[in-house]
């Protein structure tokens, strides 16, 4: 497991503006021991197969039918940071996080309600 120090330190940055969540990723996989794909184009979807792990969390919410917010976060950013998303229940946060370690890919949390709702997977 990642030092805790560490990986407070790499959040702040990100917070601060100074580091952006794609930079950011690379180095909180790097301090969880994970192993990830450095070559060029190993992000893209046209390089993966359907058994590559999992490499990012989505959060998409929408207002009255249209997108207000459409995030991708590398995983490994939103392993360390989702216990800090205001409004997320500590049972949701946990469930994201059993997910992951799961490596589940696909919807975790859906909620809809008239046009009005979050969507948060792991892709």
């Amino acid at each position: 497991m990642a030092d805790p120090a560490a990986l407070d330190s790499v959040l702040r940055l990100v917070a601060e503006g100074r580091l952006t969540a794609e930079e950011a990723g690379p180095i909180l996989d790097a301090l969880d021991g994970s192993s990830g794909d450095t070559r060029a184009g190993a992000d893209e979807p046209s390089s993966r197969t359907d058994d590559a792990p999992a490499r990012a969390l989505r959060i998409e919410v929408t207002e009255a039918g249209r997108t207000i917010i459409n995030l991708r976060i590398p995983l490994s950013l939103g392993r360390a940071a989702i216990s800090q998303v205001p409004g997320i229940s500590e049972a949701t946060s946990d469930r994201i996080r059993e997910a992951i370690e799961a490596g589940i890919r696909g919807p975790i949390v859906e909620v809809d309600d008239q046009g009005d709702g979050v969507r948060i997977s792991i892709e």
